[in-house]
């Protein structure tokens, strides 16, 4: 695909139907036995799924999928003085994929908790293929390549591994649509991905390095300080290529931006919900609305993680977060907490009764609050 096609997409991607998100709105304020904006900002994300699903009361969410896009980044290897961007030891993000494809850690836990199914996908793994070999063939199918470059001093893979990455996320988002699924919850995991992720909203947002940088997997003043200068470094190479999309996942991102860009993109081609995780995630939806400005109208944030980075990308595209928890576990688990909450508004928003159907006598004056 050339970067001539990114345009038809912008064209491509519509918007959700606002007569259901008006629909809503009337439901909740004239029709239901409630007090007005009894639920707060729940009745706002029932009014989204209205406007996404295209009707009033939504469908019920039952097949949320969580697909957790994997892999390493050269950044992860800059050290200084012993001190480096990530906690994370090498080999982490392999153990991660062995261990989610037995259904342990925090996100295969709580997606049994709340009911959504998992995917794995290896996209650009630092492993041989032999250590995956127990995990079911469709993990590693869709390989790029094997980690990548140093964002600080090369790019994270080439032109043609960005491309081909991005159409992959496409082609999984069909897939998982045309499977029957009604939310999709896309999230990296990684050694080193909040640092790509700071890069590239610091260089969509305009920002300054150390306004983005965190401390991702939970390092010390002395890592944050080498991991805002990496992001430093990397951002002199990234703000030439802004105008290039392709070329910007090339540069700074890697196999992994590519692909959730591409599922994200897709998802709203094809009118289908996404909630957003954490930093990772957030950095794809701020690229996809580079490609195609109305995505983030598809997206509903499910959290603010402590990664200053999401915020400045939150901010870009008008989306406020579900939860505030200060949870960094990444891997999707943010959006999954946050799942309970979108039922809830549908549910709500579909089966309260009327005053008249409760037998309840209606309020004499109805206050918009």
């Amino acid at each position: 695909m050339e970067t001539t096609d990114l345009h038809k997409l912008s064209e491509d991607v519509r918007r959700p139907t606002d007569a259901m998100r008006a629909a809503a709105a009337e439901r909740w304020s004239g029709e239901l036995a409630l007090p007005p904006r009894s639920f707060g900002s729940l009745e706002k994300v029932a009014g989204w799924l209205c406007a996404v699903q295209g009707q009033c009361p939504p469908r019920p969410i039952q097949r949320a999928r969580l697909v957790l896009f994997a892999g390493d980044h050269g950044i992860a290897s800059v050290e200084t003085n012993g001190h480096r961007v990530t906690a994370q030891p090498p080999g982490s993000t392999a153990a991660l994929l062995r261990m989610y494809a037995r259904g342990e850690g925090p996100a295969a836990v709580l997606a049994r908790a709340h009911e959504a199914s998992v995917r794995l996908l290896d996209v650009s793994v630092d492993c041989d293929l032999e250590e995956l070999a127990e995990l079911p063939a469709e993990v590693t199918a869709g390989r790029i390549r094997r980690g990548t470059g140093r964002i600080d001093r090369e790019s994270a893979c080439t032109r043609d591994e960005a491309v081909a990455a991005f159409a992959l996320g496409r082609e999984l988002a069909d897939a998982e649509i045309d499977a029957g699924a009604d939310l999709l919850l896309p999230a990296l995991v990684g050694a080193g991905h909040t640092t790509p992720a700071a890069v590239l909203v610091a260089a969509l947002t305009g920002a300054d390095a150390a306004s983005v940088t965190g401390r991702g997997s939970g390092i010390d003043d002395a890592g944050w300080t080498v991991k805002c200068a990496a992001v430093r470094d990397a951002l002199r190479l990234a703000r030439p290529v802004l105008a290039d999309q392709y070329e910007l996942l090339a540069v700074s991102g890697g196999p992994d931006f590519a692909a959730a860009t591409g599922f994200i993109l897709q998802a709203a081609l094809r009118r289908t919900p996404v909630l957003l995780d954490g930093v990772g995630a957030t950095a794809c939806a701020l690229l996809a609305q580079r490609i195609a400005f109305r995505t983030p109208e598809w997206c509903l944030a499910a959290q603010l993680s402590p990664e200053p980075a999401q915020q400045k990308a939150l901010d870009r595209l008008s989306l406020e977060p579900l939860l505030d928890f200060k949870v960094r576990a990444g891997a999707g688990c943010g959006a999954l907490l946050a799942l309970p909450l979108v039922r809830s508004a549908v549910s709500l928003l579909a089966e309260t009764p009327s005053y008249a159907d409760a037998g309840l006598p209606e309020p004499t004056v109805r206050s918009a609050l």
